[in-house]
């Protein structure tokens, strides 16, 4: 039986939101060299992935966090996802803007939270985990109960993972760069030279290729 992993990181593979390039890399807008480009937002125009992942992140946010009251959405990405998730969930839902607003009430969480009302955030992709962790942190500001994130992909890199951990914020995902690549070379994506550069890539993506 397929793993929802091994789904969704070829649904991901199907709709192009994922690119892999190893002999032909991306930069990032931190300078790193990247093998891999992911742009999760296109998944909202493809019904049935967007419902897969949908249903996905709401089992795993059952499984995993029983006690939620509140579905956030981190800006942009995380918004129709978390959107969706609520409905299946039958939860409040709001979202989180990257910072507040800097006119009329200067609010960065737009929709009601109640002091203390426990929150999962969605968002679509984590790499360092940096602006997700953010968002956390402006929720609790707001007087949330963050439980946990939901994300639908992790690039698995070891500063996303470090940081994670040193804020003591569970991460579930529903797929993850191992399982991509591994999928990518079972159809033929790429082949097994290639896997060995995205290997390293995700051990050390900061002296990758140096």
């Amino acid at each position: 039986m397929t793993s929802l992993e091994t789904t969704i990181a070829k649904d991901l593979l199907a709709v192009e939101a994922v690119f892999l390039s190893p002999n032909d890399p991306f930069m990032w807008a931190s300078g790193i060299k990247s093998p891999i480009y992911c742009d999760n937002r296109i998944t909202i125009s493809y019904p049935k992935v967007r419902k897969q992942i949908a249903q996905g992140l709401a089992d795993k946010i059952k499984a995993q966090f029983p006690d939620v009251e509140v579905i956030a959405g981190a800006a942009t990405g995380g918004v129709p996802h978390a959107a969706w998730v609520a409905d299946i969930l039958d939860l409040p839902m709001v979202y989180i803007r990257a910072k507040a607003k800097d006119h009329g009430k200067g609010k960065q969480i737009e929709g009601r939270i109640e002091k203390g009302q426990k929150m999962v955030i969605i968002e679509d992709l984590i790499s360092t985990g940096g602006s997700v962790l953010g968002t956390c942190e402006a929720a609790k500001k707001e007087g949330a109960d963050v439980l946990g994130v939901a994300a639908i992909f992790t690039y698995e890199l070891p500063k996303g993972i470090a940081n994670f951990e040193a804020a003591d914020m569970p991460l579930v995902t529903l797929t993850n760069y191992s399982t991509l690549i591994e999928v990518a070379l079972n159809s033929n994506y790429i082949n097994t030279n290639e896997l060995v550069l995205l290997k390293a890539w995700k051990e050390d993506p900061e002296n990758w290729l140096k």
